[in-house]
């Protein structure tokens, strides 16, 4: 006799969600059980040490002189007060507490798996390009196109380099068009993700594969097309035995970027001659004015049907970052989605920056979708940054995605995309603990084996006699 795995694996997740619900519920009872009111008493202090911390924070960075190094000390000295407070008074309780939570977060992402993962973007085999042109920057990534040999491994697999010489202003655009002009069947890009959104526009503008190698600092496209970050050679295996990936290309007016464009705050304090030499020092001293409205432009976003009004920063992403999982931040699950990812932040106070802390949804956050974004402001110009370059963009600044504009080619071999664990749903998980008998199945699993026969299936299936 079969085993209907199906069902045994929804019967499995069902009693993993009532797990999670059991744990968490003791997680947050085994303080309050073993330090009795003196536990509740310590459990609304910390909370309210946590919205003094983040209110602190806010004070560090909208005021100047001896108040700022004050609130410092405040953003810093409440939470290890309380950590040191509660571990000497609950300190066994705080032990279980925090395993029955290890605990009920593992069984409610085991219950909800299978439910919103990855979705990988569909490969297809092609022949090798017969002219590719690399363009490689020396300087990106601390030296990786000299420390890799990245262009003598090019050249050995047949294709022309283009470098680019240090200390030369290089038109990256127009030396991509001119490869494409001479005949080349694919476009390359080594260096950080600005150069690679240059390049990658040309590509998609005239419908040629583009291929990442990953020499640049950080290099989140290719992060999340499952490359290699760490050794930026393996990228050059595309040229012989590759993929090809349909993905998704954002603009920011007509300036691409595939990764995202930001205003606001930080967008601003990165046009600073002094950012790159001193950046915390430069963001301490600017950041006073532009949180509090006195400097910088005034931005209103409209998003479909939302409007953020006077956001302290807007984060217009290639496709939806991660916001459910801690450790998947700054990830995006897929770059095929058609969609603009929208991240708004508007703190207005004291009360507002603790609120974004303790509040599981705080009005001063705004994550959402969109296919386009307005960015509008009260001048003539807007300062962002596109893919970590500063640049100043007229306003309105229209975002848009175009969906599928890039083919992007990948080797066959490759680390891989990391699926994301399921955004952990409470609610869900009240449903899905609370299903009984038959009805817990999913739908397919009620269904017969056999299907029955219909009143047509009994019909006179042989041609009639003839007359």
């Amino acid at each position: 006799m079969g085993v209907d795995w199906s069902r045994r694996g929804y019967h499995a997740q069902r009693w993993a969600a009532r797990g999670a619900l059991l744990a968490a519920a003791l997680a947050v009872a085994a303080p309050l059980v073993y330090g009795g009111l003196r536990g509740l008493l310590l459990l609304m202090l910390g909370a309210v040490g946590l919205g003094l911390s983040a209110a602190a924070v806010w004070w560090t960075l909208t005021l100047r002189g001896p108040l700022r190094w004050g609130a410092a000390l405040i953003a810093v000295c409440v939470p290890a007060a309380l950590l040191a407070l509660f571990a000497v008074t609950l300190f066994w309780a705080l032990l279980v507490s925090l395993a029955l939570w290890v605990l009920a977060v593992w069984s409610g992402r085991y219950a909800l798996r299978g439910t919103g993962g990855h979705t990988p973007v569909r490969e297809r085999r092609l022949p090798p390009p017969r002219k590719p042109v690399l363009i490689m920057n020396p300087r990106s990534g601390g030296g990786k196109v000299g420390r890799f040999r990245l262009r003598e491994k090019a050249e050995r697999l047949g294709a022309r380099v283009v470098l680019l010489e240090p200390g030369q202003q290089h038109d990256v655009t127009e030396l991509a068009r001119r490869a494409v002009a001479d005949g080349a069947d694919l476009l390359g890009a080594a260096g950080g993700d600005g150069t690679q959104a240059l390049v990658a526009a040309v590509a998609a503008e005239h419908d040629v594969p583009f291929l990442v190698i990953s020499a640049g600092t950080r290099n989140h496209f290719a992060l999340d097309l499952g490359l290699d970050r760490g050794n930026p050679a393996a990228c050059l295996d595309a040229l012989t035995d590759g993929v090809e990936l349909r993905v998704d290309l954002g603009f920011a007016g007509e300036q691409p970027f595939v990764n995202n464009a930001s205003f606001g705050a930080y967008a601003a304090i990165v046009q600073s001659p002094a950012y790159r030499d001193d950046k915390i020092g430069t963001s301490l001293e600017m950041l006073p004015d532009l949180l509090t409205g006195q400097q910088g432009p005034r931005l209103v976003a409209r998003a479909g049907d939302t409007t953020l009004t006077a956001p302290q920063a807007v984060l217009v992403s290639n496709n939806p970052y991660r916001t459910g999982d801690p450790f998947g931040l700054g990830r995006r699950e897929r770059l095929d989605s058609g969609t603009l990812g929208v991240l708004g932040v508007r703190v207005e106070g004291a009360i507002s920056a603790a609120a974004l802390l303790l509040n599981p949804d705080p009005a001063g956050l705004t994550v959402l979708t969109a296919p386009e974004v307005v960015v509008e402001a009260d001048r003539d110009e807007i300062e962002a940054g596109v893919d970590g370059e500063a640049m100043v963009l007229a306003a309105p600044v229209h975002c848009r995605i175009a969906p599928g504009a890039l083919r992007v080619r990948v080797p066959r071999k490759r680390p891989g995309v990391i699926p994301g664990p399921p955004r952990l749903d409470w609610r869900r998980l009240r449903k899905l603990a609370a299903t009984v008998g038959r009805t817990a199945a999913p739908s397919h699993l009620h269904r017969p084996r056999h299907r029955p026969r219909r009143p047509e299936d009994h019909r006179e299936t042989t041609p009639p006699a003839g007359p």
